[in-house]
């Protein structure tokens, strides 16, 4: 992939499933990963897993100290920072009956922790000529689902801030665009079906052009793309990952029109 070797990336999220395999296929493209992210019980297995390109580094992406700490280790150990993915968030959705604490939790983490990140990134971008930054949207930001507010309004609102921010860091040669995936075999989808990956392919079948769940390492292709040269004149836009989700529509596979005739 074009662009990419002897790059630094910083992927939030790094030890969740999705995280893990956007930072491998950027090392199996040339670049040297630190993969920041809270959990420091699965973020160092993750980084052993993927060699001496990988570093872990503890970082809560609601706290601006844990930020600067990760990007100064980072610059530290590799000398700068070329490239990050914002895939770091939470899940925390009670719907209707969010508290404040939870919206302002969701919205901490989902939102202003990626764009504190950028922050904290841009001017290290700015010393090596520039780069390139792909933020985790959602297919959730642009459809109502039942007793869901906070994730969907954090990832639809992360749309918002890719635009502005492609805007705003081109004099910096810096590229930002988001990627929207569909349902994912990741974290949450297996922690939440027991770990039963037949019967999230059977649940999301429905939902799905392609007729089952996304798997990691194809929305890490999509985002080794965006990073990458290949992707050179392609900025404040969000790419779709999603097995045709958007593309349904409420109709679904089967034959409405036909209903009428019954």
């Amino acid at each position: 992939m074009k662009g990419i070797n002897g790059k630094v990336a910083i992927v939030t999220g790094g030890a969740t499933m999705i995280g893990e395999a956007v930072a491998r296929d950027l090392i199996a493209h040339g670049a040297r990963v630190v993969l920041a992210d809270i959990d420091t019980q699965k973020g160092p297995l993750a980084a052993d897993r993927l060699g001496s390109a990988a570093r872990f580094h503890q970082t809560d992406v609601s706290s601006d100290e844990q930020i600067a700490r990760c990007v100064a280790d980072t610059v530290s150990a590799w000398g700068g920072v070329d490239l990050l993915v914002n895939c770091a968030c939470t899940y925390v959705d009670n719907g209707a009956a969010s508290t404040r604490a939870e919206w302002a939790q969701a919205l901490d983490v989902n939102l202003v922790g990626a764009a504190m990140m950028l922050q904290a990134c841009r001017p290290e971008m700015a010393k090596r000529g520039g780069g390139a930054v792909v933020n985790f949207a959602s297919i959730s930001a642009a459809a109502a689902q039942t007793g869901r507010w906070l994730y969907p309004v954090s990832k639809a609102a992360m749309l918002q801030l890719t635009r502005a921010a492609a805007l705003d860091l081109a004099p910096d040669h810096i590229r930002v665009n988001s990627v929207s995936p569909g349902w994912t075999w990741s974290s949450i989808i297996e922690t939440l079906s027991g770990a039963d990956k037949v019967k999230a392919d059977h649940v999301a079948a429905d939902y799905h052009i392609a007729g089952r769940l996304g798997l990691p390492d194809e929305v890490a292709q999509v985002v080794s793309f965006l990073l990458s040269d290949h992707a050179s004149f392609v900025t404040g836009t969000d790419y779709a990952c999603d097995g045709g989700y958007a593309a349904l529509g409420p109709e679904g596979k089967a034959a409405a029109i036909t209903r009428l005739m019954d």
